[in-house]
């Protein structure tokens, strides 16, 4: 099952329909809108509206008007309802890298991590630009996962995949990396409304880091490099389980 967080006619979930349809039956639950940074929130207190539609090298496909976490969760649903068993979910192509710290306000990655929520092996792919006009390599990447690593994974794990937005012969290699730290030189632009309320637009420059190690998935990017970083949504901390225990915070 294929979804994304840029909408179900972006160029990227295109892309990578058109390459994971020589592999496998695909079908499509994705966003009928634009839903970047929508983080893993899901809609309660509303209803999700699902309508079929037509999607070139799909079997089935829908667009749904809600988050990304939403259309994984009752896009399997609708599928299982029609005894199709989703193996795989994957999420992307994204238009901008999905690196680091960003990786916390992905609609793209958390709409895999819903997937693992689900219980199913899930891949979310990348380009790192929002203007990416090279899917080659993230489209071979996404293929490979899928003939490669289906029978390995298992439904905690989420694989993230980034690529730069070059030709597949310039992007020097593919390193397999750990999170790191995604900063930028940030602002909120201020701007009037027409209804005479100030508004406020966020927008920044991403940092460049010097002198930091290369198994860093932000670095790989940096030095021209696609990186596949393997995620899971068990965010405990466990060296620190027993020093907050020592707190005695119950008494």
């Amino acid at each position: 099952m294929l979804t994304n967080d840029d909408g179900i006619k972006a160029s990227g979930i295109c892309a990578l329909g058109k390459a994971l349809a020589k592999e496998a039956n695909i079908y499509v639950c994705a966003p009928d809108s634009q839903r970047s940074a929508a983080g893993h929130g899901i809609t309660v207190g509303k209803p999700i509206e699902v309508e079929e539609t037509v999607f070139e090298h799909a079997a089935k496909a829908y667009a749904i008007t809600g988050t990304p976490a939403d259309c994984v969760k009752i896009g399997t649903k609708i599928l299982l309802d029609q005894s199709i068993k989703v193996d795989m979910v994957y999420s992307g192509i994204n238009l901008g890298g999905n690196l680091g710290t960003d990786t916390l306000y992905s609609g793209t990655v958390s709409a895999a991590i819903e997937g693992s929520l689900c219980g199913i092996p899930s891949v979310a792919v990348s380009v790192n630009s929002h203007q990416a006009t090279h899917f080659e390599l993230a489209c071979e990447l996404a293929v490979n996962a899928c003939r490669k690593g289906f029978s390995k994974m298992d439904a905690k794990t989420v694989l993230n995949i980034n690529t730069p937005d070059l030709p597949k012969e310039q992007i020097k290699g593919v390193k397999y990396t750990r999170l790191g730290a995604r900063e930028y030189q940030e602002w909120f632009r201020p701007q009037m409304g027409e209804n005479g309320k100030t508004q406020y637009w966020y927008e920044g420059n991403p940092v460049v880091y010097e002198g930091l190690p290369d198994d860093i998935d932000v670095i790989s990017m940096q030095d021209g490099y696609a990186s596949i970083t393997p995620l899971q949504y068990d965010m405990t901390r466990y060296d620190f389980i027993e020093q907050v225990r020592n707190w005695r915070l119950e008494e």
